[in-house]
């Protein structure tokens, strides 16, 4: 479905429509999905995370208000709800295993990846928002610099110029 499909139906789904929603919340799983598998190390906090961000879509839609577009809006769910999942499962520590020593190399292994990505998300949380989607939009979903300008009503140079900035921003909190 093209995106301008996909703007459409979130706009009749917000109206009230629910074979709309059922329909724009099937249509979008699969990226969705992506996006949180892309942040999280772990399948399970990925598919999580994904239908946190799909609940999360069917009850706010009917406040969206298309201050942006709908999939800048579900892409900035989908960050939140992921960030949330992974805070979730350092909390509640390695599920239970009689292999004590499989649970260390796989926590370790794990945390490695994951307190990257956190980082990167709390790092990316620091940036003004324009810049922070364009660049998750680009590095962490994969979209072309013509297809964020599209979502965001801007021209190409505008989305280039905000990604080289928040590139140089995150280096800095990064490196710092």
């Amino acid at each position: 479905m093209h995106g301008s499909d996909i703007e459409s139906l979130a706009r009749i789904a917000s109206a009230g429509d629910l074979a709309a929603l059922n329909v724009l919340l099937v249509t979008v799983r699969p990226e969705v999905l992506r996006v949180c598998g892309r942040l999280l190390p772990n399948r399970e906090d990925a598919e999580e995370a994904c239908q946190d961000t799909l609940l999360a879509v069917a009850r706010g839609l009917p406040r969206f208000e298309g201050r942006s577009a709908f999939r800048t809006w579900m892409y900035r769910l989908a960050t939140n709800r992921a960030r949330s999942a992974y805070r979730r499962s350092r909390a509640c520590g390695p599920a239970g295993s009689d292999d004590v020593l499989a649970d260390v190399a796989d926590q370790r292994r794990t945390s490695v990846v994951a307190t990257t990505r956190l980082d990167l998300l709390n790092a990316l949380g620091r940036l003004r928002p324009e810049l922070a989607e364009a660049l998750a939009l680009a590095d962490v979903v994969g979209l072309s610099y013509s297809e964020i300008a599209a979502l965001h009503h801007v021209p190409e140079g505008t989305v280039k110029s905000r990604i080289h900035q928040a590139r140089r921003e995150l280096r800095k909190t990064l490196t710092a």
